[in-house]
């Protein structure tokens, strides 16, 4: 390999990864199951590939889980539950975008749990992300989903879910390696999945071949878009990787577009465009001070900063 080529490989990466991300929204839809089946199938078909992950040459083992591993798992339970009716109700492009606001949650725990004083930039972010999505809610057509509010409140909440997901990972690292916390935050929620797909009466056996290959779809995703991520972030600076990673809601929504005929209106994309823009604020804002607070309080080995900017299972600055 090149050296050029060797030096683009990790960007390349991201990006790759950071669209594989983007195919999660529309794989729901096409799973032909309720929206927490779809998660289901997504635990299950992800749990072989990380056991096989666990168990490569050099690999830690499935070991036991810790209690931050079980709070990951309910945490990554209720994102999904959330982010998979989220999507139904509303369009692919809000669903996304509006769960990408996880940053701005995870440092104003920061602010309001750790008393960590936030630059003024981060109250900027704030206004920013709140007027945002606002006019996400506001602005849509009528004809995006089945209850595009109470889809974007939903997808509104899959951020704190994730937030919470996010610390719980950051604590477990201190004791285990990134590949073990995945398959064990992957395999607790299989069975409360599975309790509220049939509490919620949903059906859970995809009609046709068709289904199956978006749950499918859904596993394979969940791991190698992940990894794919997980591994650049080692290579790749943080500032660029908040930036890469911001191609998520971008061609989630034009998949929407091409595939479900979902348009965004002109306030819609101007709240979008802002709601992305309080991301990079508050990122910005809290590179390099949270991760040492969150090491105060959890105990967790210190961590590179980088963004959290994906509804999905791996957050940022993990080392394998």
């Amino acid at each position: 390999m090149s050296p050029r080529l060797a030096a683009l490989l990790p960007l390349i990466v991201l990006i790759t990864s950071a669209v594989v991300l983007s195919l999660a929204p529309i794989l729901v839809r096409l799973t032909e199951t309720g929206p927490a089946a779809a998660g289901l199938w997504r635990f299950i078909f992800a749990l072989p590939l990380l056991l096989l992950l666990t168990h490569r040459p050099g690999g830690e083992g499935v070991g036991r889980p810790s209690r931050w591993m079980a709070l990951a798992g309910l945490f990554f339970f209720l994102d999904l539950s959330f982010w998979h009716y989220g999507i139904v109700m509303t369009s692919v492009a809000n669903a996304t975008v509006l769960c990408n606001l996880t940053p701005v949650v995870v440092t104003l725990f920061a602010w309001l749990v750790l008393k960590q004083r936030p630059r003024p930039v981060f109250v900027l972010a704030l206004a920013f992300a709140m007027t945002g999505a606002f006019a996400m809610a506001a602005g849509a057509d009528g004809g995006q989903g089945t209850d595009p509010l109470l889809g974007d409140l939903l997808s509104l909440s899959v951020a704190l879910w994730y937030a919470g997901y996010f610390l719980a990972v950051k604590a477990a690292r201190s004791t285990a390696g990134a590949v073990r916390v995945m398959l064990w935050s992957t395999a607790i929620p299989i069975p409360l999945m599975l309790a509220a797909c049939l509490v919620l009466g949903e059906s859970i056996i995809p009609a046709t071949l068709a289904g199956w290959a978006a749950c499918v779809g859904l596993g394979v995703m969940h791991v190698a878009g992940q990894g794919g991520v997980a591994w650049a972030l080692g290579r790749v600076s943080a500032a660029m990787t908040a930036v890469v990673i911001l191609i998520q809601p971008v061609v989630a929504a034009v998949l929407g577009w091409l595939i479900f005929g979902e348009t965004m209106t002109a306030i819609q994309m101007a709240g979008g465009a802002l709601v992305l823009s309080a991301v990079l604020l508050a990122q910005w804002s809290a590179r390099g001070r949270l991760p040492a607070a969150l090491e105060r309080q959890t105990g967790a080995e210190p961590v590179d900063p980088a963004p959290v900017l994906s509804s999905n299972p791996e957050p940022s600055g993990r080392k394998d």
